[in-house]
């Protein structure tokens, strides 16, 4: 799915064509409509002789993150386009973040650090949850364990390999995170293949590689080139760090449980709350310290990403306060952390943008409004629109396509999936519109003529001054297509909402980040001089 000569057509725009021009401009602030806003990524990775500048991209949270990434693989298909994901649990939290997500922020991490193995990233989209939070030093020097075809290894070796990765070994492969050893066959189930790896052994050497079905434990026809296992936890339990942890079980015998078990190799939830105490004084990182030097960051709809910053910085500091009172044993409950843990809680948005100045890294915003910049130069208004919603109807939508193909302008209109695509198509086509269905976009697509094709799209947008406007299946029909890469995610979590009001002492809930517990009751405590409920 490709709408690269979309992207063409919008360079020409002479808005965009100063976005592009200003490539090394210290700050840029870019005023466009949100489904235009990713466009500005675009034009700065692809416009540029020789493959256009890196680019980081902010946003608000973890949807906006993929949406905008979506859109990116659509408009830049020859480019790299990656998401580096934020935990799920707050870094002071006794609970750990999901294998699967580790495993991705690991796998980006190599790659900032290691470009050379699996190829260049050249635009990372990141949630500013994970912009805000420090990262334990060496990240991207932890070495996967990898295999392919025709290497020679012993099995045994590889085990521990696995092992001092952070998988857990078991009797047969269900999650991510898992592997098995039955005979000559290992079975391991990377935290960023969407299916576990079963390799085959032929006394020392890897014979044969092949994906099968966690369900039914059957392979599948698809086969994978290599094996490539990242870490993981962003905490392994080195014979430094275990060291470091019977050291600190001694002096703060209040975390000796936690510690103690650290100290003998044994992996504990949570434990990646400890970090800063048990990275030996090393001072933390940012994503801003690793992404390549001249590496644009482009922080879309700064607002909303500043009010999230800023939630996030509160919450989690009122959760440390108050996890700490909760374990204080001092009669008042004004505990304090035995251990200076600081170090990993989130910075403040302000901070960041400090760091990554120093680093030399332009600091650029686009929003759908934008204070006017003093310098001209710092600010640029695009001329660009939304189109409107037609939720169904399907009459009006013909009529302002009519419209726009009978001004000259250039026409797409997107849909998820091929089905509802050529329905379209046949719709425009009996309402006498020169329309065509078409696999991609690949150049410019011609004037007066409705290029119907697939793509993943949120929401479409106009451009007047060059005459181009894009449809979405979500303007026309209201409703999100499914495409088959949807259909191949993991099922998403149920977020049936809980009424405080009817919540009653015993009732089962299930928590998006805890999982299943049993409601007790809701108490106040005063936190920082505020009074917060909590369940």
């Amino acid at each position: 799915m490709t709408l690269r000569g979309v992207l063409d057509v919008v360079l020409t725009d002479p808005g965009m064509a100063r976005v592009v021009a200003a490539a090394g401009n210290a700050t840029l602030a870019v005023t466009a409509p949100p489904a235009v806003q990713p466009l500005v990524a675009a034009a700065l990775a692809a416009a540029k002789p020789g493959g256009g500048v890196p680019v980081l991209v902010v946003t608000a949270g973890e949807r906006d993150a993929e949406q905008v990434a979506d859109q990116l693989r659509c408009f830049v298909p020859g480019r790299r386009v990656e998401i580096f994901p934020a935990w799920e649990t707050l870094p002071h939290e006794r609970l750990s973040p999901r294998a699967d997500t580790v495993g991705r922020r690991l796998a980006v991490l190599r790659d900032l650090t290691h470009p050379g193995e699996n190829g260049t990233i050249d635009v990372l989209v990141a949630p500013v949850r994970s912009a805000l939070q420090p990262l334990a030093p060496g990240l991207g020097d932890l070495v996967p364990v990898e295999l392919k075809p025709g290497d020679s290894v012993e099995l045994d070796d590889i085990a521990r390999a696995l092992v001092d990765a952070a998988y857990t070994r078991v009797e047969l492969v269900e999650k991510r995170g898992e592997f098995a050893v039955r005979g000559g066959l290992l079975d391991v189930f990377p935290p960023t293949e969407p299916h576990p790896v079963r390799v085959e052994f032929w006394g020392d050497e890897v014979d044969e590689l092949r994906y099968f079905s966690a369900a039914d434990q059957r392979s599948l026809d698809e086969r994978p080139d290599r094996l490539w296992a990242p870490p993981c936890r962003e905490l392994l339990l080195t014979p430094e760090t275990r060291e470091r942890a019977a050291a600190l079980a001694t002096e703060h015998p209040e975390l000796a449980e936690i510690l103690g078990k650290l100290a003998e190799g044994i992996a504990v939830e949570g434990m990646e709350s400890l970090i800063p105490a048990l990275i030996g004084g090393q001072p933390m990182q940012l994503l801003t310290d690793l992404v390549a030097r001249g590496t644009h960051v482009l922080v879309c709809d700064p607002e909303r990403v500043r009010s999230r910053a800023a939630d996030l910085v509160r919450t989690a500091e009122e959760f440390l306060a108050a996890s700490w009172s909760t374990a204080a044993s001092d009669k008042d409950g004004a505990g304090q952390a035995p251990i200076d843990l600081g170090a990993s809680s989130f910075r403040d948005l302000a901070e960041v943008e400090t760091a990554a100045r120093i680093r030399g890294l332009p600091w650029w915003t686009t929003g759908a409004f934008t204070l006017q910049a003093e310098d001209d130069d710092e600010h640029v208004t695009l001329d660009a629109t939304t189109v409107d919603r037609f939720s169904g109807d399907v009459p009006r939508a013909v009529e302002q396509v009519r419209t726009w193909s009978r001004d000259g302008w250039r026409v797409v209109v997107t849909f998820a999936g091929p089905g509802p695509a050529q329905r379209a198509a046949d719709q425009f086509a009996e309402a006498e519109l020169g329309a065509a269905l078409v696999p991609g976009i690949e150049s410019a697509p011609e004037p007066r003529l409705t290029s119907v094709t697939q793509g993943n799209l949120e929401a479409g947008f106009a451009f007047p001054g060059i005459g181009l406007a894009l449809l979405t299946e979500h303007d026309l029909t209201g409703q999100r297509g499914t495409s088959m890469r949807d259909a191949t995610k993991m099922p998403a979590r149920r977020r049936n909402a809980v009424d405080l009001v009817q919540l009653q002492h015993g009732n089962l809930v299930v928590h998006e980040h805890h999982g299943i517990g049993r409601y007790i009751e809701m108490v106040s405590r005063t936190v920082n001089g505020g009074q917060r409920d909590y369940l």
